[in-house]
């Protein structure tokens, strides 16, 4: 499990390589003004719908039962029910689709209704999702062939594929003269990285052997249990993306360049996630619902057990960092051109807030699978129903005194909440029993995480010293020697707790 699940996360960290080297591009270039916000804005629609239609719940719902079909039933069934399928999500994909053609004023106004006060960036923020909306049919397509591949223990091409997103907007970012702004090439940068990504994992599939073809779409038993477990698993991919979508109906009311705070504090924050919790949760599912499927429970509760210590073990390290010196890294990464001191401190501020949750959110894509595998859809929902409702209601109540900053601990709350439940509940039906072994990983991995926050606050001191170091960055030796002794530190502690635990 943990051979592919490095082989997700070294590819997934090699594409946020370069989703860091795009996103200094688009700080030195677009800052955090109205021109940024307008982007981020037409950026995050498709990419809310996609996870709310197929990152999360398609996989959540189609993974379990496609290596259901595959394990008891060989590969012929499996690939009319992936055709199936595939039929259905893109005719929804197309209706869809004209229909956020047709309304996309009131969609955008409907996301960020503090721009109808503006109507030149109502008007920009339009134009730049009529681009970039289609982007969500293409990736729907691919997370489909993506699910199929992940089935058939075929990992790298969908790791790989949002590689090509970065490359194509980092390429339309050096062409940016050609376009009317720059915001206008990176939504046909969004645009054209969606075809590159979709060819990708398709041919990745023909080379494996595995075809899928588009025909009529066809209501057998299989894809009505698909639907049925689909349902409550778009809900409970919703429930997440509302709080997002809260985030960003009230950033547009914030000062200009909120919205941009909180997309650069959620670039930071989404790479563990997508390293370490994504890269796990993708291959923990269809390890799981292997083992459920060949009624090997004690098998699962150990793999779970072994995830979610693994899982800990690689993140905290960033929650250190994240919450003791959130300046620092902003600085160092995005802290150039157009980003000035008002925009490193406003982002700084949000990452400090998303660091208090990140812990949460990644074990999160460990517990989760463990519902989905077992065919179970509706209980996450339940869940997260209730973390989302007080996930928003805290958002409105923080936002009037700590404004954006209020608005990333809110969603930090939430996701603590949302897995104190799936716990409790998964311990009630067996499914998650915590051994010997996952205690003592536990108990180093956050002694040592206070370690290190005590290390990185003792290192701000002999860091600020290295500023100018290296004069094209100026900010880098700093951020590199605070996260050097974090690291550091966190290691010597968490090293011998988890020999300890394998004796």
């Amino acid at each position: 499990m943990w051979r592919k699940a490095a082989s997700v996360g070294g590819l997934t960290l090699l594409s946020r390589a370069f989703g860091f080297v795009r996103d200094a591009m688009m700080a030195a270039l677009l800052g955090a003004g109205p021109l940024a916000d307008a982007f981020m804005v037409a950026f995050r629609l498709p990419n809310h719908f996609r996870a709310i239609f197929a990152e999360g719940a398609f996989n959540a719902a189609f993974v379990p039962r496609y290596a259901y079909q595959l394990t008891r039933e060989g590969e012929g069934a499996a690939r009319s029910f992936g055709e199936d399928v595939l039929s259905i999500t893109m005719l929804a994909q197309l209706v869809l689709l004209v229909l956020a053609l047709a309304f996309t004023p009131l969609v955008v106004t409907a996301l960020a209704p503090g721009f109808s006060d503006d109507p030149p960036q109502l008007a920009l923020t339009a134009e730049l999702t009529r681009i970039t909306f289609p982007y969500l049919a293409l990736i729907s397509a691919m997370t489909l062939v993506a699910g199929v591949l992940n089935a058939h223990d075929r990992f790298a091409a969908a790791a790989s594929a949002s590689i090509l997103l970065n490359v194509c907007m980092i390429a339309a970012l050096l062409v940016a003269g050609w376009f009317p702004t720059v915001a206008h090439a990176l939504a046909v940068g969004v645009l054209v990285s969606g075809f590159a990504q979709l060819g990708l994992v398709v041919w990745d599939m023909r080379k494996a052997g595995v075809g899928l073809s588009l025909r009529l779409p066809r209501l057998t038993q299989n894809v009505r249990d698909f639907l049925k477990r689909f349902g409550p698993a778009v809900l409970g991919s919703a429930g997440v993306q509302i709080a997002m979508f809260a985030d960003t109906i009230l950033a547009s009311f914030l000062p200009s360049g909120s919205v941009s705070y909180l997309y650069y504090a959620d670039r930071l924050y989404q790479l563990p996630l997508a390293v370490v919790g994504i890269a796990v949760g993708t291959v923990l599912l269809p390890e799981l619902a292997r083992r459920l499927a060949a009624d090997d429970r004690s098998g699962a509760r150990d793999r779970l057990n072994r995830a979610l210590e693994g899982a800990l073990l690689m993140t905290l390290p960033f929650v250190a960092l994240f919450a003791a010196a959130p300046g620092p890294v902003v600085a160092a990464l995005f802290g150039r051109g157009a980003f000035d001191q008002a925009a490193i401190a406003g982002s700084a501020a949000a990452l400090q807030a998303y660091a208090f949750g990140l812990p949460a959110v990644v074990a999160l894509r460990c517990v989760t699978p463990a519902f989905h595998a077992a065919g179970d859809t509706a209980t996450p929902v339940k869940a997260l129903a209730v973390a989302t409702i007080a996930n928003v209601a805290l958002k409105i109540a923080l936002i009037g005194s700590f404004l954006h900053a209020g608005l990333a601990f809110a969603t930090s709350v939430g996701a603590w909440i949302n897995l104190a439940l799936l716990v409790i509940l998964l311990r009630r039906r067996d499914g998650f029993a915590p051994d010997r072994r996952f205690w003592i990983n536990i108990a180093a991995v956050t002694v040592a995480t206070a370690a290190s926050v005590a290390a990185i606050v003792w290192s701000l001191g002999p860091a600020a010293a290295l500023k100018g170091f290296i004069p094209p960055f100026p900010d880098l030796a700093p951020a590199a020697l605070i996260g050097a002794v974090g690291v550091a530190a966190y290691g010597l502690v968490a090293g011998p707790g988890f020999i300890l635990a394998r004796r």
